[in-house]
């Protein structure tokens, strides 16, 4: 799965059968950061996104499952509508756990003197 943002939509009258009905929309890929990173594409759309709204989409095989039981000639499609993203920062790691001590190795009994 990839983040994404919509940054427009496509209209097309020609198309595909298993396409008709379908929203198609312009996506711009994000990192995890939600800067833009790659070139813009054109995602189907089972969410009811819209523009300006940050998404994950899947590509592949998977593109399509979303409209099962209909299978449209598509490999990406926008699958979710993101809240928030959440991110540890790289620049501050979290602080390692405590380490738990050491245990203490077992008690010896001394041997005794051979002293008479």
């Amino acid at each position: 799965m990839y983040l994404g943002r919509v940054v427009g939509c496509v209209w097309s009258t020609v198309k595909n059968r298993n396409l008709e009905g379908q929203r198609m929309l312009v996506i711009q890929p994000l990192t995890p950061e939600l800067a833009n990173t790659g070139q813009r594409i054109v995602c189907t759309d089972c969410t009811g996104a819209g523009a300006g709204e940050l998404i994950y989409w899947v590509r592949g095989r998977e593109a399509s499952l979303a409209f099962l039981p209909n299978e449209p000639a598509t490999d990406a499609t926008v699958v979710a509508i993101v809240d928030s993203v959440h991110l540890r920062s790289a620049a501050a790691p979290e602080p390692p756990p405590p380490a738990a001590p050491a245990p203490a190795p077992p008690a010896r009994g001394r041997k005794p003197s051979r002293k008479g």
